[in-house]
């Protein structure tokens, strides 16, 4: 992580990284797509996300979450920074020349030789992919699927990863990130070892401009408005929101108001919810 010197106001709290592990300063130009911003709209046009807006130009970089390639060894070439997401991302080389990104693990350098497997036994390194019916219990794993094929869709984030705790018929219980324990098909196939640039949970903005260049618009609080704009809003000088608990522009309970469906399909595949003691 990189500190600045007090010199003023804003980098007295500003802390971010040090892009040291980045070994590559330019993207792959074949993998990147161009990112239309939509400012928190719909197709029809209203903003159904707000503080959305502005920010700096990006382009996507196309990044293999299903690792089809299998039983062929890849090179890692560089570790690149990714505008898109947290975590960092490897840039990884066939024998045949053909490039793809991937999710960065902690420990993946330049030069390290990954492979993607469905029915071999490969070294448990972090950046093989294989089933869960593969992995040994206890590991650490991410980018894990939630239907054979369809590529990673858990713990794809910085620092995160999920651990196979269970094996039982045809079926894995991974300890999830937020600690819920849930089944997934044991033909699902994750990535062995923790995501990197684990330090990003600890970043500080430092001010309000850093927010905008990524993207974000001011959210100003509900007791600070009219009564007409928020239920909290009106009243003489610094007056409490009134409202026996905090809710949403709409007079939703927010703060703690679960929107989950009690009778949700994937019930039955959660064993432990989270939050629970």
């Amino acid at each position: 992580m990189k500190k600045f010197k007090p010199v003023t106001s804003t980098l007295r709290h500003t802390i971010i990284s040090d892009f040291a592990e980045i070994t590559k300063s330019k993207p792959e130009k074949s993998l990147l797509r161009p990112l239309r911003r939509t400012g928190g709209r719909n197709m029809y046009g209203r903003i159904t996300a707000r503080y959305h807006g502005g920010g700096h130009k990006r382009m996507y970089r196309l990044l293999d979450f299903r690792r089809d390639r299998i039983d062929v060894e890849a090179e890692v070439v560089a570790i690149e920074y990714d505008p898109n997401r947290s975590a960092r991302i490897a840039l990884i080389r066939y024998p045949d020349g053909m490039k793809s990104y991937i999710i960065a693990p902690l420990e993946l350098k330049t030069g390290d030789k990954i492979i993607s497997t469905i029915d071999k036994d490969v070294e448990i390194k972090p950046g093989n992919c294989m089933p869960l019916r593969r992995v040994p219990l206890g590991t650490a794993v991410h980018n894990i699927e939630l239907k054979p094929g369809r590529g990673g869709k858990i713990a794809r984030s910085a620092g995160t990863s999920a651990q196979l705790i269970a094996k039982e018929g045809d079926f894995a219980s991974i300890r999830m990130p937020s600690s819920e324990v849930r089944k997934v098909p044991i033909d699902c196939r994750s990535t062995v070892g923790q995501i990197g640039n684990v330090e990003h949970e600890t970043w500080s903005l430092g001010k309000a401009g850093r927010l905008r260049w990524m993207g974000g618009r001011p959210n100003v609080r509900g007791v600070a408005r009219n009564p007409v704009d928020h239920p909290h809003g009106g009243g003489e000088g610094k007056t409490p929101q009134g409202n026996p608990h905090p809710v949403s522009r709409w007079g939703k309970p927010t703060k703690g108001f679960k929107t989950r469906k009690k009778q949700k399909y994937s019930n039955q595949y959660i064993i432990r919810r989270r939050g629970l003691k």
